[in-house]
């Protein structure tokens, strides 16, 4: 059965593994495959880290003393609220990553922490912070 992902990382091919099967997606991590996992954390945690930075003007208090009408009010106030929340989405994924590097010291990357089988590469060039397989992952959102 082919299994492929997308990626929405920029600067990666956006479809893997057409034709892969299950059992290649389960093959422990080779060094260059580690190497280029490392690479791609290390590049997405400073893109994150810019970003959230970089964010903190649009996710300050609206200013109710400002001379703007009503609905314009509420409409910034709604997108301070979507800022916030975007930015919250962006910190968590950052955690992730540096989670993952952590994993990568302690040489437990690449690990399912639920089943402690290997989490193919495939699955880690589309999501390189995940610390579950795809079927443990698959199975913890089919129980939500």
């Amino acid at each position: 059965l082919p299994i492929g992902w997308w990626c929405q990382t920029p600067g990666i091919q956006n479809r893997f593994s057409i034709g892969a099967t299950a059992n290649t997606l389960m093959d422990e991590l080779t060094d260059e495959q580690r190497r280029s996992l490392i690479e791609l954390m290390r590049d997405q945690s400073a893109e994150l880290e810019a970003l959230v930075a970089g964010g903190q003007e649009s996710c300050r208090p609206v200013d109710l003393e400002a001379p703007i009408g009503r609905l314009s009010r509420m409409d910034a106030m709604q997108q301070q609220q979507m800022a916030l929340a975007g930015r919250h989405v962006q910190e968590q994924r950052l955690q992730l990553l540096r989670n993952a590097l952590n994993a990568i010291e302690q040489d437990t990357y690449g690990i399912c922490r639920r089943c402690e089988e290997p989490i193919g590469f495939q699955r880690l060039l589309v999501r390189p912070e995940s610390p579950f397989c795809l079927d443990c992952q698959s199975q913890s959102e089919g129980k939500r």
